[in-house]
């Protein structure tokens, strides 16, 4: 097997593109990230093929900080893949801080990780990934409606994006960097807010553009306002705007919250793959 580095994310997306195409909406996180990626969002990425005899076998993707993502193409052979790019990840000298993809890869890769390099795992998020190709229509909505956040609202934004954060556990970027984020937000038309007699109530924003799917992601509820069915609602809303433009919707969500998952299939998402995040840790982090 070949271990290939690309330089040039328009040369990794010529030789990633076919596989990914075909699956796009498995796959949106990879794929939407090259995008960033190609359009210069991010600093250092990696961007890795594994071929054997000239055939594609698997795709890895990082922009540091962030997990190492994974895409298996020839799944006959699996532990092979795995086993030699962890082999060539360390002899390179990368630093894996995470991973991120399909379960069963990621869990695979991370037991391979841990045996060469002495570190432990720790699961940061056990994610189901939905689809969605048409809006339930019985569905009962909240009062009020949807619109486009302005840009005069970034404050909130940004107090409710690091709101997200808390819930979620995730550790929060610096508030210089959240600042930045909301204003691309802002400036891309990605925020959508749910609105009750002039009072913001939930919002979601739409994320990862490809060739015929987006992502919904950051749907938030304050606390005050939740149990009144405003998310299920903006949700269902702010797709039923995006399938406009695109063919489907994703999103992600935590397995351990069945009630978010519940309301996701009410609208009419339907679960087509389990995703899990894994952090490497120092034993004594673990």
């Amino acid at each position: 097997m070949n271990f290939n580095l690309y330089e040039d994310a328009h040369e990794f997306e010529r030789k990633a593109k076919p596989f990914l195409v075909q699956h796009e909406d498995i796959y949106s996180l990879f794929y939407g990230i090259l995008q960033g990626i190609k359009a210069g969002r991010y600093e250092k990425p990696v961007m890795v093929t594994i071929e054997e005899e000239g055939n594609l076998v698997a795709l890895f993707q990082m922009t540091p900080p962030h997990p190492l993502n994974i895409v298996i193409i020839d799944e006959s052979r699996t532990d092979d893949i795995l086993t030699f790019a962890a082999a060539e990840f360390l002899d390179r000298g990368f630093h894996l801080t995470s991973a991120v993809g399909l379960k069963p890869v990621v869990l695979s890769f991370a037991d391979k990780w841990k045996a060469l390099t002495q570190c432990e795992s720790k699961l940061l998020m056990d994610q189901g990934l939905y689809r969605l190709d048409e809006v339930n229509k019985s569905l009962e909505n909240s009062p009020g409606s949807w619109r486009f956040a302005r840009k005069d609202e970034a404050a909130l934004i940004e107090k409710w994006y690091v709101l997200f954060g808390n819930d979620a556990g995730i550790e929060n970027r610096p508030m210089e960097e959240i600042k930045e984020r909301v204003a691309q937000f802002l400036e891309d038309q990605e925020v959508f807010f749910w609105e009750v007699d002039g009072k913001v109530v939930s919002m979601m924003k739409k994320a990862r553009p490809s060739d015929h799917g987006v992502t919904v992601s950051f749907v938030f509820t304050p606390r005050e306002e939740r149990k009144k069915g405003y998310a299920r609602t903006m949700v269902a809303a702010g797709s039923e705007e995006l399938l406009k433009t695109y063919d489907f919707c994703v999103l992600y969500t935590d397995m351990l919250n069945p009630t978010s998952n519940k309301i996701y299939q009410e609208i009419g998402y339907r679960k087509i793959a389990d995703s899990v995040h894994v952090e490497f840790v120092g034993k004594e982090r673990a």
